[in-house]
């Protein structure tokens, strides 16, 4: 690894931890030639099945998308990041686990809401209406009562 500092090709690693649950490994490094210590951090790299949007077009999975997702439904609500964290990665896993190249934006959104559902009920409320395009208070009373099932 080059130093970002100097740019020398000669670093040493002098800690390696997990972090993320096991998910990647935090490094300190230190450059032979300057001295200074840096940290990386290295991760599985896999891939993701693209997505078909509602529209029919593709696109690659967007990690930012789904993140984004997440925190603005659960803006304000008492949910910790390292549970959003855990919410993300489970999202993820569900995906690499069906084995298929292409998913629809659809099925991504329906893993979104299962995770929302177990992690705050106002969270699910919000990102389903949004998901689901509710029109009239009607269909959040409809949403709300079928979380009591």
């Amino acid at each position: 690894m080059h130093c970002p500092f100097c740019e020398a090709q000669d670093t040493k690693v002098i800690d390696s931890r997990l972090v993320a649950d096991g998910a990647s490994v935090r490094r300190r490094r230190e450059c032979a030639d300057c001295g200074e210590r840096f940290t990386t951090f290295e991760m599985a790299e896999l891939i993701m099945p693209r997505v078909i949007k509602s529209d029919g077009t593709r696109e690659p999975f967007n990690d930012d998308k789904l993140r984004n997702g997440l925190l603005r439904a659960l803006e304000k609500r008492p949910v910790g990041i390292d549970a959003i964290e855990q919410a993300i990665n489970q999202v993820k896993a569900s995906l690499r686990a069906t084995g298929e190249r292409e998913v629809t934006s659809q099925f991504i959104g329906g893993l979104v809401m299962d995770n929302l559902k177990s992690l705050d009920k106002v969270a699910y409320i919000r990102f389903a209406s949004v998901y689901r395009a509710f029109d009239d208070i009607r269909e959040f009373g409809e949403e709300i009562a079928r979380l009591d099932d």
